[in-house]
């Protein structure tokens, strides 16, 4: 009989959750209002303009500031109470949507105002995704984040359908103005949700992170992850491809099918049901596919559909097309989403995601501009069709050196056994750099084996916030080594111990398995002296 640890979780397990049910319909409305937004700008702007540049500029207004603030936004979901930046970001959402209802209302929406107001919506996004993203593994168990996430994919495609349809019936009734005021109205009703999470207050004795160091540890720490550099590539070249076929969608469905709002909206429906028919079925499909594959024919599949959408200009054949691309789509995005989670440790989860949204929004952002200028160029449906054969060609010849791996190490917290003295000064928390050193010997026979380890202890110490690192071998002892590494000051120097995680904990057996000395390899630990008022160095005489 199988342990429950191995038995897979259902789909909808994550819901059974009082705090997820709560946030995942916070999530709901917050992703209904976003897509309202996204479908009456981008069909009010048809309106506007006859360039197909300012039409496929609207999905990257709407996407490029996630590309210019996530990082920063990751950095203060780290460091500051999520539960109240969670709120904060949402409520600008809803300002954003009264002004935007209340200019649609006047009569006094330009195309140029129109996009200024999409960028600003899109700060309120780029603010928002990294906290939620962060909130999730802090909810539900380990087992169950993969059906958490892909449950995050049916309210994102579940407001695909409501939101477009509830859009699209205002368009042709009321007027794009009643849908910016619905959208101001859903907005507030998230906030409200939102304040209605109780979260838990973080532990530490030590002070909170710095902004600016904040950002750079967590930039640093992607970096030096080749999972997460994998995942960034992927979800980048997905996007960048993908995006062609719903930034260009609304010129697809008037020019080439010729229809309007109701055809629209019906095709991004159709869309939003496949992704939620494969959400629900992604842990079927687990049991027979690896993370890698669900990329590939991801993309191959969603490629096929945009050209089918494109060359049979037939509403009854780009609807099944459409529906396909949505399966497509979840199944990509959450392979890459669930990849990118479990490659984090919580401590730095919101700026790892929040690159990772990066990416996304980074590919989408410049997919949207490229693919229109190409439309200016030729036509929408060329745009298409050569997006449709760039984005597979380039996934495949760069499979072999970006490939996403299916096991993930244990970024569970793991504690630390402090075995050094105290310190025989008084040291200020923000004095340093302070420098570590500690004293290997190693067998001569087993170098290159310890080097391979040590190339992988360089980039754990820098994931952990390390300035820099280095490994030195003595010239008159061959099997004596020195390994050193720089933490910016004393308080990040302590902080390590709280970053520490199981992975980090097995790197470090593998590490002492080559020492053969007698004891413990040596530590010390050394902190800059300032010299006229300068650290760690005096003037060349």
């Amino acid at each position: 009989m199988p342990n429950e640890s191995d038995v897979s979780p259902s789909a909808l397990a994550p819901l059974r959750q009082a705090m997820f049910r709560m946030l995942w319909l916070a999530w709901l409305a917050a992703n209904i209002t976003m897509w309202m937004n996204d479908v009456a700008s981008a069909w009010l702007m048809t309106s506007l303009t006859t360039s197909a540049f300012m039409v496929a500029m609207v999905q990257a207004a709407s996407t490029l500031p996630v590309f210019l603030l996530g990082l920063p936004s990751g950095a203060l979901a780290d460091i500051v109470d999520r539960r109240k930046y969670f709120a904060v970001t949402q409520l600008w959402v809803a300002t954003v949507a009264v002004l935007l209802s209340g200019l649609a209302f006047s009569g006094l929406l330009t195309a140029e105002l129109l996009l200024a107001l999409t960028f600003a919506n899109g700060i309120g996004l780029a603010l928002r995704w990294p906290v939620f993203a962060a909130i999730i593994p802090d909810v539900v168990p380990r087992r169950e984040l993969p059906a958490a996430l892909a449950l995050n994919g049916v309210a994102m495609n579940m407001s695909r359908i409501i939101g477009p349809v509830v859009a699209g019936t205002l368009l042709a009734g009321a007027g794009s103005a009643y849908v910016f005021l619905i959208n101001a109205l859903l907005s507030i009703f998230a906030f409200v949700m939102i304040l209605r999470w109780q979260s838990e207050p973080k532990l530490s004795a030590l002070p909170g992170e710095r902004f600016l160091a904040a950002m750079r540890v967590g930039l640093q720490h992607v970096m030096q992850s080749p999972p997460m550099r994998a995942v960034l590539a992927r979800i980048f070249l997905f996007f960048l491809q993908s995006t062609s076929l719903t930034a260009l969608l609304p010129l697809v469905v008037r020019d080439l099918h010729s229809g309007g709002a109701t055809a629209y909206t019906s095709l991004l429906a159709a869309m939003g049901g496949g992704a939620i028919v494969a959400a629900l079925n992604l842990e079927r499909l687990r049991k027979r596919l690896e993370r890698e594959d669900f990329v590939v024919w991801g993309t191959l599949l969603h490629a096929g559909s945009a050209a089918v959408v494109v060359l049979v200009p037939t509403l009854w054949v780009a609807l099944p097309a459409m529906f396909v691309a949505g399966v497509a789509w979840i199944a990509t995005a959450n392979a890459l989403t669930v990849a990118a989670q479990m490659g984090l440790p919580n401590w730095v989860r919101a700026r790892g995601m929040s690159i990772y949204q990066m990416a996304l929004m980074g590919g989408s952002a410049a997919g949207a501009a490229l693919w229109g200028y190409v439309a200016n160029l030729t036509s929408v449906a060329i745009s298409i069709l050569i997006a449709s054969v760039v984005g597979p060609l380039v996934l495949l010849l760069t499979r072999r050196h970006v490939a996403i791996g299916a096991h993930d190490d244990d970024h569970s917290p793991a504690a630390v056994v402090a075995t050094l003295p105290p310190p025989a000064i008084d040291i200020e928390p923000d004095k340093g750099p302070v420098m570590v050193t500690i004293e290997y010997l190693i067998d001569p026979a087993r170098a290159a084996g310890f080097n391979a380890v040590m190339q992988e202890t360089r980039r754990a110490r820098l994931r952990q916030g390390a300035l820099s690192w280095g490994l030195f071998r003595d010239t008159a002892r061959p099997e004596r080594y020195i390994e050193y590494f720089l933490d910016e000051n004393w308080i990040e120097h302590q902080r390590r111990l709280e970053r520490f995680t199981a992975a980090d904990l097995g790197l470090r057996e593998r590490r002492l398995a080559f020492h053969v000395g007698p004891e413990a390899p040596l530590m010390r630990r050394y902190v800059a002296e300032t010299f006229d008022g300068r650290t760690g160095a005096t003037d060349t005489p």
